[in-house]
């Protein structure tokens, strides 16, 4: 894993606070597919008890400090699980989030890069903390992801003009068809490489992706992450889950 120092000036905070014990690092850093300046930092805290109104008070403090001090810290994300709940897939935990702190559950797909390509700047390895991740929950957890947000989204075209999402949307079907299809999890950059639309828009997806200012034609890119979102949920939800060999 690569070692940033806002991770590790943030692992410092938490740990000062005396109750966050673990600091787990999952995405594209876990996967060795981070990109300075592209990709966020997503991180997964653990903590001794719930955390309270003074808790989020803290947290927030701490969140804000880094955001101002760093343009890395503006892409660091964490979510806060006490411990006591890992069990709990469908527990909604706080989580920091570009500049707020919101309640999210700890999604199948963020257990599984933890489990399966995680690491600790603070405390335990993930594998420690976290039960095993089959192949067979890691098609579980794309496919609630599908039919979930990406569903919702697939309702309102006129989301999909925005070019950051239109972008997300076409990586995050690639990836999702490949963890059906396989039960494992596939990168953002590979995901641009297997991306359902023309070459073109492959090519641009890629330089973005590398942190070139490239820009696609809004209208066109639009359409094309919407059919194929549209497409993409259409299948995994006809796909019934079926129990296969990991």
């Amino acid at each position: 894993m690569v070692r940033l120092p806002v991770v590790d000036e943030f692992a410092g905070e938490l740990g000062a606070l005396g109750w966050v014990s673990d600091l787990l690092v999952a995405g594209s850093l876990a996967t060795g597919d981070y990109r300075p300046g592209v990709s966020d930092l997503d991180l997964v805290a653990l903590t001794a008890g719930p955390v309270d109104a003074a808790r989020e008070a803290a947290l927030a403090t701490v969140h804000r400090r880094l955001d101002a001090g760093s343009a890395a810290g503006l892409h660091l994300g964490c979510v806060y699980v006490d411990s006591a709940t890992i069990p709990d897939v469908h527990r909604k935990h706080p989580t920091w989030t570009h500049g707020q702190l919101v309640q999210r559950i700890l999604s199948g797909i963020t257990r599984a890069e933890l489990v399966r390509h995680g690491s600790a700047v603070l405390g335990r390895p993930p594998g420690e903390a976290f039960p095993p991740v089959s192949d067979d929950d890691v098609r579980a957890a794309a496919r609630a992801e599908l039919t979930g947000y990406w569903a919702w989204a697939a309702r309102r075209p006129w989301l999909w003009l925005d070019p950051t999402l239109a972008d997300l949307g076409l990586t995050s079907m690639a990836r999702g068809r490949h963890a059906l299809h396989h039960g494992n999890l596939l990168t953002k950059t590979r995901a641009v490489e297997a991306a359902a639309a023309p070459t073109w828009l492959i090519g641009q997806l890629a330089a973005r992706r590398r942190g070139e200012p490239v820009t696609s034609p809004r209208l066109r890119t639009a359409l094309i992450a919407w059919v194929d979102t549209h497409r993409t949920v259409t299948q995994a939800r006809r796909q019934a889950p079926t129990t296969r060999r990991s």
